[in-house]
């Protein structure tokens, strides 16, 4: 068996996570989880994180994980604020989350 590089597009691995996240309701998970789960390295995975956070189908929760703004996906929800202090709140790695607004959902 041959060790070979599978490349696969920014959209593909939005695609996978939004059918994770549709898949299972209720999912939360925390960037170094979502690595894990999707074979992702850090920066890819929090590159499409915050995609997602931007796109308003993810929201970061105040213990840093990332969940659905609702399990009904026809309900709108309002994004999450980060926690001060947290990983999620460097504005040089992840400059989207400091506009976000509060949500009761995450």
């Amino acid at each position: 068996m041959s060790d070979s590089l599978v490349v696969i597009s920014r959209e593909e691995i939005l695609r996978r996570i939004r059918g994770e996240y549709l898949e299972m309701p209720g999912l939360r998970l925390t960037c170094v989880q979502a690595q894990r789960l999707w074979g992702l390295d850090a920066r890819t995975c929090a590159s499409a994180l915050d995609a997602l956070v931007e796109d308003q189908f993810l929201c970061v929760g105040k213990d840093c994980a990332y969940g659905r703004f609702s399990n009904d996906t026809t309900a709108f929800q309002p994004p999450c604020l980060p926690v001060p202090g947290s990983p999620a709140t460097n504005t040089a790695v992840r400059p989207r989350m400091a506009r976000l607004t509060a949500s009761p959902l995450c």
